[in-house]
């Protein structure tokens, strides 16, 4: 009898940690917390025309906006729960997971030339080369900030032979107005705005050493809440493809949103390619190349590895499922 006891109160006990350890069922929610940025036109598409709140208004369920400065910004609220869909980089997607932010990217938002390497107008900077023992406003954790290294590295230079000047990406850009630095890692649109209204030259740029805009979740929201994802994402790719329809429409959500000139969202849209939402082997190449740039350069331990890092950052089923709609 004792024996028949002691196994029912095991038992109870193992159904309690199990319904404890069980992630919340997705009616169970009541808000989606997701970003916006100015460096993310599909997220500003999104917000204005209201399609998700749409979409979860029959499940009771409020969407939340939060404005993300930086991939620094959207990867701190990640990871400190505050926003459970963040806009980033993908390299800088790939230094907080190695790094222990438990961070997914699950959608491609654009693949953009939004940063480069820039100085003011007619300043002595003309080359990474005149880089060596010069202040750099620079956000870091941030693509603008892993470029910044790869491009050091293209002369043999790396973050000890020039001075940081560690400034969210607005204020980099005020610092180089006003002479407080030599250079600045831009990214649009601020970028754009330097190089119009103000006269800054972009003194280096590569293409390939931008890694893709990304939309990232959190690992213990994707397991809790699939179907929740899978919803954000048909509708974030919904925007997307309405951006690519009116290129008109969308730079006047940029103007607006971002309160910069028709000529600078004009700049950043020439910048940035909507064409693919899928996740798949061509963001995994760029963003481990980044990995592996950054491992060269000491900034990632030799110890880690890259590509399964990278491997297990990426999560394309639900950018996959677009396929079959």
């Amino acid at each position: 009898m004792m024996t028949m006891m002691f196994a029912l109160c095991r038992a109870a006990l193992a159904l309690l940690s199990l319904a404890i350890s069980l992630p919340a069922a997705a009616d169970s929610l009541s808000e989606i917390r997701i970003d916006y940025a100015y460096y993310n036109p599909v997220s500003l598409v999104l917000k204005d025309k209201g399609w998700l709140e749409q979409e979860f208004s029959r499940d009771g369920i409020k969407v939340r906006w939060v404005l993300s400065l930086g991939s620094n910004k959207a990867l701190e609220f990640l990871n400190g729960g505050s926003i459970d869909f963040g806009s980033t980089a993908g390299g800088a997607a790939l230094l907080a997971r190695i790094g222990g932010n438990p961070v997914k990217a699950i959608y491609v938002s654009s693949r953009p030339e939004w940063t480069a390497l820039v100085s003011a107008a007619g300043a002595p900077i003309t080359s990474v080369a005149d880089l060596a023992g010069k202040r750099i406003a620079v956000t870091r954790g941030t693509d603008p900030h892993i470029f910044l290294i790869r491009a050091l590295a293209t002369q043999g230079l790396s973050e000890k032979d020039v001075k940081l000047v560690l400034l969210q990406h607005q204020d980099g850009r005020l610092a180089l107005l006003k002479g407080d630095v030599d250079a600045w890692a831009g990214l649009d649109p601020m970028m754009a705005q330097a190089e119009l209204e103000d006269g800054a030259r972009l003194f280096y740029r590569n293409p390939d050493f931008n890694s893709f805009g990304i939309l990232n979740s959190r690992e213990d929201f994707i397991a809790g809440h699939p179907d929740i994802v899978t919803r954000v994402i048909a509708v974030y790719d919904q925007a997307r493809r309405w951006a690519l329809a009116h290129p008109a429409e969308l730079k006047q959500i940029i103007v607006a949103a971002a309160r910069v000139s028709e000529p600078v969202a004009t700049r950043q849209l020439e910048r940035t390619d909507l064409s693919d939402g899928m996740i798949g082997p061509r963001q995994q190449a760029v963003i481990e190349a980044a990995g592996l740039a950054l491992q060269q350069a000491g900034v990632v331990g030799p110890d880690i590895d890259v590509k399964e890092a990278t491997r297990q950052l990426l999560e394309p089923r639900f950018s996959r499922s677009l396929a079959a709609r």
